[in-house]
């Protein structure tokens, strides 16, 4: 049976140093784990680069998966109901990206962001896909009057609103003028960005 700590040791070493740049050996002696268990169980380097990107995905889906279900099943009821889910998605996703181990999971995301590589394709499928599906069907429901593509963009641009809480963590911590988002502070966030997305999605569609 693999490890978690190993898996969690490879995200962190890879999303750190790269591809490229990462030791199986350094990430076997920092994880407790023999050599010969990453080639017996992943075949090598890339083998565990991917099962890291798969550890990431089913992590994300654990987290958001149900809530996601939950919040889109409940928005077939009525435009308002369908905008409120979508407040709610958006708010799971904030406290996702607030919580700590999320760290070395988007420092490997944005390496493939950057640079997709098959474990992007495997990232987009597994976790940000449903997500993104989820909030386009919400959108259609809420804001009838956008066509598709244009659903989509701001499906994106609205995931961004969320992803920001991590990705851009030092330049929101430095323009609210604190050390860290602490739980006063996640609070304004959060509302803000429910704020946000209801005002998005409250015009009335033509």
């Amino acid at each position: 049976m693999v490890s978690t700590t190993l898996l969690d040791t490879a995200i962190d070493q890879f999303g750190r140093l790269g591809f490229e740049g990462a030791s199986t050996r350094d990430i076997a002696r920092a994880s407790g784990t023999a050599m010969s268990s990453i080639t017996y169980h992943f075949g090598g380097k890339q083998g565990l680069y991917l099962a890291a990107a798969e550890h990431i995905a089913a992590s994300i889906r654990a987290l958001q998966g149900e809530n996601v279900a939950r919040a889109v099943a409940a928005g077939h009821e009525s435009r308002e109901a369908a905008m409120e889910a979508l407040a709610t998605i958006l708010d799971g996703l904030a406290q996702m990206m607030l919580r700590p181990e999320t760290e070395s999971w988007s420092r490997f995301i944005i390496r493939e962001q950057q640079f997709p590589t098959e474990a992007f394709d495997l990232l987009f499928a597994k976790a940000m896909q449903p997500i993104l599906d989820a909030f386009i069907e919400l959108i259609g429901r809420a804001r009838t009057d956008l066509p598709r593509r244009e659903a989509v963009a701001m499906a994106i641009l609205l995931f961004g609103q969320a992803m920001v809480l991590r990705a851009g963590r030092a330049a929101v911590c430095r323009a609210l003028q604190v050390d860290q988002i602490d739980d006063e502070t996640a609070f304004l966030l959060r509302a803000r960005l429910r704020a946000n997305v209801l005002c998005i999605l409250s015009e009335k569609p033509q």
